[in-house]
């Protein structure tokens, strides 16, 4: 418990723990979880400011649709980022589950593997694809449309960290149970 606390500072018991995971790992799932949080909250606040400056002074935050727009992209992948942390997406697992041990080690490392190659792939274009909106701005707020599009690579590149990391205790031979506890989603 010491050192729990110790690892998660002032964040232990604000946001659900990540599975174990080597220090750098924990602190950039301890960032990606926060930022997410930090950005819901701000679509929170802009919405509803926007909703009671509608309704009370018959008037519009022109920019906040926009940013809020800008903020849910991120959210969106930086949100894929942290379930993937904790093993939190959705799994079939009838046929991995009937498997013995080694033969579902085996699977579960190819399984990474292939989301490696995708994740890799979408680092690439995505960048290809931010880069390409740097010509374009957003509307009202005269961003660079790559502001927005980033956040494909960005969080498809912290996501292979937490991946690949998963991918190194598999091939520790750890189960999924002891990667990330309890029941899957």
């Amino acid at each position: 418990m010491a050192q729990e606390l110790a690892d998660n500072g002032v964040a232990a018991g604000l946001l659900p723990a990540g599975p174990p995971a080597p220090l750098p790992i924990r602190w950039l799932g301890r960032a990606v979880d926060w930022s997410v949080v930090l950005i819901g909250a701000t679509m929170a606040a802009l919405i509803f400011s926007n909703v009671i400056v509608h309704n009370v002074f018959d008037g519009d935050i022109a920019w906040t649709t926009e940013f809020c727009e800008l903020l849910m992209v991120w959210v969106t992948f930086l949100g894929g980022a942290s379930a993937t942390r904790r093993g939190a997406h959705m799994v079939i697992g009838e046929l991995l589950d009937r498997l013995a041990p080694a033969p579902r080690q085996l699977a579960d490392a190819a399984i990474q593997v292939v989301v490696l190659i995708t994740l890799g792939l979408l680092v690439w274009y995505g960048i290809g694809i931010a880069d390409a909106g740097r010509l374009s701005v957003l509307t009202v707020l005269g961003w660079p449309m790559a502001t927005q599009y980033a956040a494909l690579p960005v969080a498809s590149s912290i996501t292979m960290v937490f991946v690949a990391w998963d991918l190194v205790e598999i091939l520790r031979g750890r189960p999924r149970e002891e990667r990330y506890g309890g029941e899957r989603p």
